[in-house]
């Protein structure tokens, strides 16, 4: 007898745990997703052409994960799977009590039934918490390969909010690209790094048929990288696994869902952030690291900032704009635009509060914990102009823009601007170069 099940998600991990485990599945009959995290994901259906017509010959339905409970009665659900990232371990199993209670079983899928195996060697990255430094270790990582010659193609942890079937298997080459694939700004700012450096990276919804298009890719295809989303584990088998951790959040490696996962199965971890971290933080995370994965291999990074203009912030008033990802679920308090600031000397960080409009007036609510910054929220149209009009509306002399874009192509920004960088610096040995140098002689890459 077939089961009844929804899978709980937030427009990523729960598509690919269906892809899967559960489509062509004639054991299991999914009644519905449900959403979280993201806003305005709900209300769609994961459609027919993705879902597998012969199961699911009208698709799947997305409803809020707030009406999880009457979903599992009215349904008769038997199995409810949790499918998404970056979250502590009590909000974990007040879930988990919350489908019980309505009568059906809580599980979570592992890293057996759900990463495809590729005919390229992977490197994955991944991290602890949203905000870790997986970007900048991932670009570090990419330009080591490419100085030796290999054609990496990289494929990032899906955000797939808008037209699923368009976005099935999405490439990007070039900047023209982002726009081509109507990118949100969350998006843009995993992409265009890569693109702008000269290296391929795809990204959509069906990771199987993603990662058969990266393997033939018309540029070339040696090494596959693995960008991960959030705090989760890869879709793919790596043959290299790097976990990062953030000193600044110590405990956060032993206390969030699935973020303990990577720290426990990766190869090599990095320490990053620890040019800003207190030694005491620092050696926190390293105990902690030790205790759970004691053969790892831990390397010491941090994140150097540039500033293309800091004459710009010495004593003016500035509005900062960061990553919206790591401050709303990520929960940092400051980024690296907040860094910026105060290390070059700003007269006032301009709180944007009382200046907010429509959607991000409801992002600081949603999490009135943000600090006296800007998330950089562009999940869709909306957001992306309330993102403009706030900024407009917010007087300071300049704005300080940390997010990995170039925010200005996107909105109209009609006040003096900053930008802030940041790459990844291993400190000392071992460094990356040397655990690749290893990586590329075992698979015989040169």
């Amino acid at each position: 007898m077939k089961k009844n099940v929804i899978i709980i998600g937030a427009a990523g991990r729960d598509f690919h745990n269906f892809n899967t485990y559960f489509r062509g599945n004639t054991g299991y009959n999914v009644v519905a997703f449900t959403a979280a995290q993201i806003p305005d994901i709900d209300g769609r259906k994961y459609p027919k052409e993705l879902a597998g017509e012969d199961l699911y010959p009208a698709g799947i339905p997305i409803f809020a994960e707030s009406d999880l409970p009457k979903l599992i009665k009215d349904l008769k659900v038997d199995d409810c799977i949790f499918s998404y990232s970056d979250v502590p371990y009590p909000r974990v199993m007040t879930m988990s009590a919350i489908v019980n209670a309505a009568g059906a079983n809580f599980m979570l899928l592992g890293p057996k039934d759900t990463m495809v195996k590729s005919t390229k060697p992977v490197i994955a990255v991944g991290a602890t918490r949203t905000g870790c430094g997986k970007s900048q270790t991932s670009r570090r990582i990419i330009e080591i390969l490419m100085e030796k010659g290999l054609k990496v193609v990289a494929i990032r942890h899906p955000m797939p909010y808008g037209d699923l079937n368009a976005q099935k298997v999405q490439r990007f080459a070039t900047v023209e690209d982002l726009k081509k694939h109507k990118c949100t700004i969350e998006e843009m700012e995993e992409y265009e790094p890569h693109v702008v450096r000269g290296n391929v990276i795809y990204a959509g919804v069906d990771y199987e048929a993603i990662v058969r298009a990266a393997e033939v890719d018309p540029d070339g295809c040696d090494v596959i990288l693995w960008d991960g989303g959030n705090n989760d584990f890869p879709f793919y088998k790596p043959d290299l696994m790097i976990g990062v951790a953030d000193p600044l959040r110590p405990g956060a490696e032993v206390s969030y869902y699935p973020g303990e996962v990577v720290a426990r199965i990766s190869d090599v971890i990095v320490i990053n952030k620890i040019d800003s971290a207190s030694l005491e933080n620092i050696n926190a995370v390293r105990a902690n690291l030790a205790r759970i994965n004691p053969t790892a291999v831990v390397v010491d990074g941090a994140s150097p900032l540039t500033v293309d203009k800091p004459e710009l912030i010495r004593g003016k008033r500035v509005l900062v704009v960061e990553d919206g990802p790591t401050l709303t679920h990520g929960e940092m308090k400051i980024g690296a635009g907040v860094v910026a600031a105060l290390k070059f000397g700003a007269g006032e960080l301009v709180d944007p509060r009382p200046f907010t409009v429509g959607k991000l007036s409801e992002t600081f609510r949603i999490y009135p914990n943000i600090g006296t910054l800007l998330p950089a929220m562009g999940y869709g149209d909306e957001q992306v102009r309330d993102l403009e009009k706030t900024i407009e509306n917010t007087p300071c002399d300049t704005v300080v823009i940390a997010t990995p874009i170039d925010l200005s192509r996107i909105v109209k920004i009609n006040k003096p601007m900053v930008k802030v960088g940041y790459d990844l610096q291993e400190i000392g040995t071992p460094n990356l170069t040397g655990i690749l140098d290893e990586f590329v002689k075992k698979h015989n890459l040169v």
